[in-house]
């Protein structure tokens, strides 16, 4: 179902069940600032739906779930770090915070390679199901940078310390057989039945009461200690000063470069 004023998202509802795709196959789905706020805009709708229950977001096609940010966008819009730390702070900007507030809980459904801040979107997700040919990775480092939008606070929690480490500090990329050994996904699923497999997760939450749902989910949340967004705010900061020292469209066309050769 697409729904009016979607541009770079299609939105469908089912039984107690909503699903965003990110349809921006071109840039093998990567987020630029409008399909950001296309994502937030369906999630609050979906989350203040009390026919929803559970949230599916998922990418566009077989080979990407989200590339990560949009780097012609990166590389044409922002001239200085503190510009980018200011759009990274701002309500509406460049963070996932948004999917942090959700009450209701949502599954990625990683159909492909989930990078920089597609991995990021993933993490922040409650459940992480991928197809046995997803690839993940935070391939900031090769910009001189790290990720940006809560993978620094996120990944650690999520796969410890040292995996987090390696990750982040090397930019390597990991399968899906990796990815479930350490944690960062809770299943591998193999492609053609992915979906079918994220919605049979969805109606087992979907079938219990909505109120139970929500609550659980804000005293689990409470369960990891200090908050997201303290977290997701010590990351920018930190990262703005990261970039003080390179240029981002030099950066950007040799990042670019490296990840074509690595995709091929």
């Amino acid at each position: 179902m697409h729904e009016m004023g979607y541009q770079n998202i299609i939105v469908g509802k089912e039984r107690g069940i909503f699903t965003i795709t990110l349809n921006r196959p071109k840039v093998r789905n990567a987020l630029n600032l409008s399909a950001l706020s296309e994502l937030c805009r369906a999630m609050d709708a979906a989350d203040n739906d009390p026919e929803i229950k559970v949230l599916l977001v998922t990418g566009a096609g077989r080979k990407a779930f989200c590339s990560g940010r949009d780097l012609s966008e990166y590389a044409s819009s922002i001239s200085k770090p503190i510009e980018d730390w200011a759009l990274r702070m701002s309500e509406g900007g460049l963070n996932l915070h948004f999917i942090e507030k959700l009450k209701k809980p949502i599954i990625a459904v990683i159909n492909g390679y989930a990078l920089g801040g597609g991995c990021e979107l993933a993490l922040a997700c409650d459940f992480r199901m991928c197809s046995d040919h997803a690839k993940f990775g935070l391939p900031e480092i090769d910009l001189d940078a790290f990720p940006g939008i809560g993978g620094t606070w996120l990944l650690p929690k999520i796969v410890g310390k040292s995996q987090a480490m390696r990750m982040i500090l090397t930019g390597e990329w990991i399968d899906a057989q990796e990815a479930v050994r350490i944690g960062l996904v809770d299943r591998v699923v193999p492609y053609n039945l992915l979906m079918a497999e994220a919605k049979t997760l969805a109606k087992k939450i979907a079938d219990k009461n909505l109120w139970a749902i929500q609550l659980a989910k804000l005293v689990i949340q409470q369960s990891h200690g200090p908050d997201f967004e303290s977290g997701r705010m010590m990351s920018v900061a930190l990262r703005s000063l990261a970039e003080t020292l390179w240029d981002p469209k030099e950066r950007v066309l040799r990042f670019q470069a490296k990840m074509e050769s690595q995709k091929k």
